[in-house]
C-alpha cells in the first residue's frame, strides 16, 4: 500500500515564526510513523487578498493554482497556525479562501479539500498557546469538508519554548507535537486501507 502523503505549512510568512519551528516537529512525527511530508513556506507563494472581481476579470491567480495543484496531491494537511486577536491568521485564511475556488465551472466544488484529514498545532508567546484560533482554523475547516483529527497542541510562551536545535525544552510537549503528526499519518493510513 502507498504511503500516505501529507502537505505541511505554517500559517504565518515570518522569517523566524515560531509556528514554522513547531511545524517542523510535527513533520518530523508524522514522517516517523511512515508518512511522506512535503513541508512549504507559504511566502514562497505569495497571493494577493481574495477578490471577486480579480476573480472574475483575471481567473485564479498563478500562485494559487499552483497550491491548489500541492494540496490536490496530498492525502493530508499538517497545519502550525497562529493566532491574531484570537483568530486564524489573515494569511492563512486567505490562502484557504482563494484554495476554495474552482477553476473552471467543471470543476468539483472544495476539490482540494473534500477528503482531506488535517491535524493541527499552534505555537504562541501568550498564555493559551494559540489555543483560541485553532478553534476559528478547526470550524473552518470542518466547514468545507475536511476532517480535523481531535488531537492538537498548543504551546505557550513559544518564544521561551525552543532549544538551540529547534526541539521544545518540555520533553512531553514534544512529545505530544510529534503525537499529532504521528496520529495524523496513523488516521491516513488507515483511511487509504478502507475499500472505497
Amino acid at each position: 500500500m502507498k504511503k500516505p502523503n501529507i502537505l505541511a505549512f505554517a500559517g504565518s510568512a515570518r522569517q523566524d515564526s515560531l509556528n514554522k519551528k513547531l511545524i517542523q516537529i510535527s513533520v518530523q512525527g508524522a514522517r516517523d510513523a511512515g508518512a511522506e511530508v512535503k513541508l512549504v513556506d507559504l511566502r514562497d507563494y505569495p497571493m494577493p487578498l481574495y477578490d471577486g472581481d480579480l476573480e472574475t476579470r483575471e481567473g485564479l491567480p498563478a500562485n494559487v493554482k499552483l497550491f491548489k495543484k500541492l494540496m490536490l496531491e496530498h492525502d493530508g494537511l499538517l497545519l502550525s497556525c497562529p493566532e491574531y486577536n484570537s483568530s486564524i491568521t489573515p494569511l492563512l485564511k486567505n490562502t484557504l479562501d482563494w484554495c476554495s475556488r474552482a477553476e473552471s465551472p467543471s470543476e468539483i466544488p472544495l476539490a482540494c479539500f473534500k477528503g482531506k484529514t488535517a491535524g493541527l498545532v499552534s505555537a504562541s508567546p501568550g498564555a493559551l498557546g494559540g489555543l483560541r484560533g485553532l478553534v476559528h482554523v478547526r470550524a473552518i475547516l470542518g466547514n468545507i469538508q475536511v476532517l480535523v483529527i481531535p488531537d492538537q497542541v498548543a504551546v505557550s510562551k513559544a518564544h521561551e519554548a525552543f532549544l538551540p536545535d529547534g526541539h521544545l525544552k518540555d520533553e512531553k510537549l514534544q512529545t505530544a507535537v510529534l503525537a499529532v503528526g504521528a496520529k495524523l499519518a496513523s488516521v491516513l493510513t488507515h483511511l487509504k486501507s478502507v475499500p472505497e
